[in-house]
């Protein structure tokens, strides 16, 4: 296991690679190009505004700011377990030819969104101070909910890279269960609308934990749900040594599900 956390840490070029690769393709050949980075979370925050506002008539203080930071935190959710997905079967040929730890290319997705989250930021700024919203000392937890979303995402990328080797339908299911996932979660509507009897759905889901602890420290100005962050990034990051363990133990396995 030591010897394996060593052969990531010498492969820390190749990581980069991953994600300044990562980076550059996800707009590569396009008129735009980097621009993107800003205009998507611009253009999804415009259509769930139309949704909500327009189409169901649901307003709401802040309403902007508020669906911006939901669907740039879920954005990073959802963009780092399907990048997750295809991670390491999508690199066969470089795998079949040459030795590398195979947790490298799920951590490497997870970091290349995180990239990515931290260009939302850019929006969620110019939104917060659209509406004169100024974060006091508490965006001082900004960098801790970040870190302890990151562990998160890394334990469930590990997890579903792992698997979509061995059973490839689960990449069509990923999708499926994402957007379950998305719509039980508080990206577009306020906890508080949901009925009294399905609040527990909010207390177990940890991206619910998340979306409102970034609501609490950038727009109301109050500490994030610290217990329950400091439970997820625990437990995350137990999973994801148990993980790399794992991966130890079973990288000839993953070469030849390939």
């Amino acid at each position: 296991m030591i010897g394996y956390l060593k052969e990531l840490y010498i492969r820390k070029d190749l990581l980069l690679y991953l994600v300044t690769s990562g980076l550059k393709a996800q707009h590569r050949n396009t008129f735009l190009g980097y621009l993107w980075w800003i205009l998507d979370p611009l253009l999804m925050g415009a259509i769930y505004y139309f949704l909500r506002v327009i189409v169901l008539g649901m307003e709401g203080d802040y309403i902007g700011a508020f669906l911006i930071i939901g669907l740039v935190a879920w954005h990073w959710i959802n963009s780092s377990l399907k990048g997750a997905a295809s991670s390491i079967s999508g690199r066969s040929k470089i795998i079949t030819q040459v030795y590398l730890p195979k947790a490298i290319f799920p951590f490497g997705v997870n970091l290349t969104q995180l990239i990515n989250f931290a260009f939302g930021l850019v929006v969620v700024a110019i939104f917060l101070a659209a509406y004169w919203l100024v974060p006091g000392t508490e965006i001082l937890w900004l960098p801790f909910i970040m870190v302890v979303q990151f562990i998160f995402l890394s334990a469930l990328a590990l997890i579903v890279a792992f698997l979509c080797m061995f059973v490839r339908d689960i990449d069509n299911v990923l999708s499926h269960v994402m957007r379950i996932w998305f719509w039980t979660t508080p990206v577009i509507w306020e906890k508080d609308r949901l009925p009294e009897q399905y609040h527990f759905l909010i207390e177990i889901n940890p991206a619910a934990t998340l979306l409102i602890s970034y609501r609490n420290v950038l727009m109301y100005g109050t500490v994030p749900e610290t217990g329950k962050l400091i439970i997820i990034g625990f437990l995350s990051f137990l999973l994801t040594v148990y993980m790399l363990y794992y991966y130890h133990l079973n990288e000839h396995k993953l070469v030849r599900a390939l």
